[in-house]
């Protein structure tokens, strides 16, 4: 059956294309959405930019025929802008001048119009409420959104091998065929691996002995850094060994990193310690750099207002990067923090010395960065457009690293399902230039406290 579908402007600026999105249905923009999108279409940063895509968008549909009779899309539906139902009664509690009203009012005339679903695609849940408390259907814009958090891809796996397969692991690897996982009555199960997956495998004949692999060609590899220490610091857990060797194999092997978990699970820190490793301990010339980006909703579109140089803008949000380094380049957990000034001057080195720089996130997205060591911190507050513009600018001998928990979104308008580090996971996996791990729960290395609030609270 035929949908008519009404959007709201924060999709179109997430996704200017969403417009295009819904296969042989009917499109309506309301004359509420164009007027905000005129108002946003001189905004800073992405906001402004996507504003800017979708009114160019509805230009070359103009140019097709009349908007407001309707203008046929390739994919066989149709947009169309409504100037009508101004004079549609809403619940007193709606004021008409507020934007959102006015959208809900041309749903709700076409509902009494029309003879077929009319739905509200929407990604503010406050205005999805309003609409149901009105009778209208009202959902979030699905196409950018990936699997339930329980259902996403973890870039590991728990496998079992037979004996003598695991006795030859470490001289010949094992086929990925060979291993199969045991479901909860004990029936083995085979297992399909992806590239790059990384594998806890376990002897099915002796408990307590396990391998670490990774999935390359069909076969499953030991791992080549398992014993390297980069910048001192060493492995506690697999998934901090499955990320080492992520991190430390070379950009053309592996340009992409996406690394999920918690906090506390050392993410940024092993991030910054394989990049001083690599720049500072064993200087092979691999990277110039150490480029280091938060992405921030606010931040991103104010940063020309604030005071001082690049470096001093962003600082706030690069506290905790700082947290960080402080405990690399001074590992004397006793007498770290005795001399502030010393410290200080240690990690203004680095800064100064240009080994580690620090740029807002709408300032790399127009850049081709070339060997580089990027980290993305806190990247689940990407959008996928953000995520997609970052690696699409990755230039030769780059590596690029996405890090972030997607429990933890600041950003409005997005979640767990609809972040870019999300989507950017579900959309490589599998990819040959992309590995992936997720660091689980109990792989958290913060204070005894930490570990135990994180249990109880």
């Amino acid at each position: 059956m035929v949908k008519t579908f009404v959007l709201d402007t924060n999709v179109l600026i997430q996704a200017p294309y969403a417009m295009c999105c819904f296969e042989d249905n009917h499109v309506i923009i309301s004359v509420a959405v164009l007027e905000e999108l005129d108002n946003l279409k001189k905004a800073d940063g992405e906001k402004g930019a996507n504003a800017r895509k979708a009114i160019r968008l509805l230009e070359q549909m103009r140019r097709k025929g009349d908007l407001l009779a309707g203008v046929e899309l390739e994919n066989g539906g149709s947009l169309r802008v409504e100037k009508n139902f101004v004079d549609v009664a809403l619940p007193q509690d709606l004021p008409d001048e507020k934007m959102d009203n006015r959208i809900l009012k041309v749903c709700l005339g076409l509902s009494q119009t029309l003879d077929h679903p009319v739905i509200l695609v929407t990604k503010d849940i406050l205005l999805r409420i309003k609409a149901q408390i009105i009778g209208i259907k009202a959902e979030d814009f699905a196409a950018e959104q990936v699997r339930e958090d329980e259902e996403q891809y973890r870039g590991r796996a728990e496998v079992f091998v037979p004996d003598d397969c695991f006795k030859d692991f470490k001289k010949k690897g094992i086929d990925a065929a060979d291993v199969y996982v045991c479901d909860s009555e004990g029936v083995k199960r085979p297992v399909s691996l992806l590239e790059n997956e990384f594998v806890i495998i376990n002897s099915d004949c002796a408990s307590g002995k396990t391998h670490l692999g990774r999935v390359e060609n069909g076969r499953i590899k030991k791992l080549e850094y398992k014993k390297a220490h980069p910048y001192g610091i060493s492995p506690r857990n697999s998934g901090q060994y499955f990320l080492q060797e992520a991190l430390m194999q070379p950009a053309e092997k592996a340009p992409l990193v996406i690394v999920k978990g918690m906090a506390g699970t050392s993410k940024t820190f092993y991030a910054l310690a394989v990049g001083l490793e690599k720049l500072l301990n064993n200087p092979t010339g691999e990277y110039r750099r150490i480029l280091i980006s938060r992405p921030n909703a606010q931040f991103d579109s104010d940063i020309g207002f604030l005071p001082g140089d690049e470096r001093e803008k962003i600082s706030p949000l690069l506290r905790p990067v700082m947290d960080n380094l402080e405990q690399l380049v001074d590992s004397n957990e006793e007498k770290r923090y005795e001399n502030e000034a010393e410290l200080k001057g240690k990690l203004d080195e680095l800064f100064d010395r240009g080994i580690i720089q620090a740029e807002a996130l709408n300032f790399i997205r127009g850049r081709s960065i070339v060997n580089t060591y990027l980290i993305i911190d806190e990247a689940q507050n990407m959008t996928p457009n953000q995520a997609k513009g970052i690696i699409t600018r990755a230039g030769k001998g780059t590596k690029v690293i996405l890090l972030g928990d997607p429990n933890q979104i600041d950003r409005p308008f997005l979640d767990e399902r609809t972040n870019g580090l999300s989507y950017a996971s579900e959309h490589m996996k599998g990819s040959p230039l992309c590995w992936q791990i997720t660091l689980n729960a109990s792989e958290c290395q913060r204070s005894a406290l930490a570990m135990d609030a994180a249990g109880r609270l």
